[in-house]
């Protein structure tokens, strides 16, 4: 898709995101190579991790990797245009196997002058209550501007984010309270944000970021209807992850029912969620 202001790249695998560059040729996406080899993959029916990768329905253990599968199924394409598309992916007997619920998950991505509008929907199709998570997880280059150092790059959120953050070790939520790692809005991205694992902001005050290098091209990042937001990073790859989510990891101690797993949405039948992301290319 191209407007003359962004060009951007999805694949129907997992309704990804693979490339985003404005009219400087910028990539401001990770282009999937080792160590970590995905792009921006949808998280769907959870985030993160679910205790020895067994998802419990009904006292019934079904097995649900990390991440969910969303991110490794072909969607089918709804349309596409210039400078927009909508992708769809619905239950079947493959999904059933492993997450015995009906559900249908739209993907739209729309382009707007210098900004990337991304909304998920997210239906219940059936007659029983749907529970789930949804997250995005866009990798962004990191240095975004090549020459430029890694030191150099913040995060800027638009709210005071002075309220505890919890971080997740080993794929398990630990949910104690730590202090936030933001003073004055500003997250100052050092080589130490590798090492870590995830931190999420829940909720945060925020509804948008901006990232990059100060006095050089930067992104903003801005979210609605999501209810964390996580960053992560990873010491072997150059790249930063800011993460809108509708739930998250399971907790340490947590084995029980999907449907009582805490962040959890549940949806009646019929009844449809939207959550939206955006990303901006600034001069």
């Amino acid at each position: 898709m191209t407007n003359g202001h962004l060009t951007v790249g999805v694949l129907a695998r997992g309704a990804e995101l693979c490339s985003l560059r404005g009219t400087d040729g910028i990539e401001a996406i990770w282009q999937a190579g080792d160590p970590w080899t995905r792009h921006a993959p949808i998280l769907f029916p959870i985030i993160g991790k679910v205790a020895n990768d067994r998802l419990r329905v009904d006292g019934r253990d079904y097995p649900m990797g990390q991440h969910g599968f969303a991110r490794d199924r072909d969607f089918s394409w709804v349309y596409r245009t210039d400078t927009a598309c909508r992708l769809m992916l619905g239950d079947d007997a493959r999904t059933r196997a492993i997450f015995p619920f009906a559900f249908l998950l739209e993907v739209e991505y729309e382009l707007h002058e210098a900004t990337l509008r991304i909304a998920f929907t997210l239906t219940n199709t059936g007659d029983a209550a749907l529970p789930a998570s949804l997250g995005a997880h866009p990798a962004f280059n990191w240095p975004l501007v090549a020459g430029v150092a890694k030191e150099a790059h913040e995060l800027v959120f638009s709210e005071a984010e002075t309220a505890p953050v919890w971080n997740v070790s080993n794929s398990v939520l630990t949910r104690e309270d730590v202090p936030s790692p933001i003073a004055e809005r500003r997250l100052p991205l050092r080589s130490r944000l590798a090492t870590e694992d995830t931190t999420i902001l829940h909720p945060p005050a925020s509804r948008s970021l901006t990232y990059g290098p100060v006095g050089h091209p930067m992104i903003q990042v801005a979210w609605d209807g999501f209810a964390e937001l996580a960053i992560w990073s990873r010491r072997d790859a150059d790249l930063v992850c800011i993460e809108p989510w509708i739930g998250f990891t399971s907790p340490v101690g947590f084995d029980g029912e999907f449907r009582d797993k805490p962040g959890i949405m549940l949806l009646r039948s019929g009844e449809a969620r939207t959550a939206t992301h955006s990303i901006t290319l600034l001069g």
